[in-house]
């Protein structure tokens, strides 16, 4: 199915994220089943219209399909098609005269750095010593690093230099870049690699982070890790997962003097302009110590 090809096109060949090319599939699956009638067996590209693509969208909004998902529906079938054109030679793309659906973009939710101190200070429970030692480093290096939940989990030790204290991380689309890290990451670092040793009963493992029993970790424990700690320390953020902790360390850094283009590269972010959002989070709390410590300000 043409469908099927794409998905394979997009993880094979454009490298996206699973959870991306899910995205796309579950939309273009949605619009296939809706302009067949039930029959997406019966696709037949090129003879949808702009207007279908229109109508489909209107239907969806009005089933309560939020803006952020309309446009990332848009965006799927625009995909879509631009593969049909490299791949079949088709000339029209009846979603690349669709108006993107507006949304505004929430500011990233951070962890205030005085709860930040106090959660990395604590020793949060864990069934062992092992998990202690190892929940609280997860903990520290999602903050000290702002590496992403999935490139935390797939770190190796090979990835690790003490020699540089630089950190090699494999970020989306198979890019690395390198890390730096100070003395309170690289002390815990080897406190748990020596935690390890004593536990797994091995000097190495196929990931840096493991279970007790040398089994890699898998996403939703992270997030656990991380949504405790957090819940247990009663921080003031909007959400409670890793990549809060990846905002936390971008806002800190530029509050603290980091340059945009630093922040940046540490990120892994491709574009400029996705860092930015970060200095918006930094003006709010400019704005909100003016307002609070001002004379003038509440006048």
């Amino acid at each position: 199915m043409l469908i099927e090809e794409f998905k394979a096109y997009l993880t094979n060949e454009l490298n996206l994220s699973a959870h991306t090319v899910r995205a796309y599939g579950t939309d273009l699956r949605d619009w296939a089943e809706w302009i067949t009638g039930g029959s997406p067996e019966n696709l037949q590209p090129e003879s949808v219209t702009t207007a279908d693509v229109r109508m489909w969208l209107a239907e969806q909004a009005r089933r309560g399909t939020g803006a952020r998902s309309l446009r990332r529906k848009t965006q799927s079938l625009r995909a879509f098609y631009k593969y049909l054109a490299n791949r079949q030679g088709m000339t029209a793309n009846p979603a690349g005269e669709v108006t993107l659906a507006k949304t505004t973009r929430p500011l990233p939710s951070f962890v205030p750095p005085a709860e930040m101190e106090q959660m990395l200070e604590k020793n949060h429970d864990g069934r062992t010593r092992f998990e202690q030692v190892r929940n609280r480093l997860m903990l520290l290096m999602l903050y000290s690093t702002g590496m992403r939940r999935a490139e935390l989990r797939d770190l190796r030790d090979e990835d690790i230099n003490f020699n540089r204290s630089e950190l090699k991380v494999l970020g989306k689309r198979n890019k690395e870049r390198m890390i730096p890290f100070g003395k309170e990451l690289s002390e815990a670092i080897k406190e748990y690699i020596e935690e390890r040793r004593r536990t797994v009963g091995t000097s190495r493992t196929e990931r840096f982070f493991v279970r007790e029993g040398g089994e890699p970790l898998y996403d939703k424990l992270i997030y656990n890790v991380v949504h405790k700690a957090m819940l247990e320390e009663g921080v003031h953020a909007t959400r409670l997962s890793p990549h809060v902790m990846r905002h936390s360390f971008a806002t800190d850094m530029l509050n603290n003097g980091a340059s945009l283009s630093a922040v940046q590269h540490l990120l892994g972010h491709e574009s400029l302009a996705t860092t930015q959002v970060y200095t918006h989070i930094t003006y709010r709390e400019l704005q909100q110590n003016y307002q609070h410590a001002h004379p003038r300000a509440k006048k």
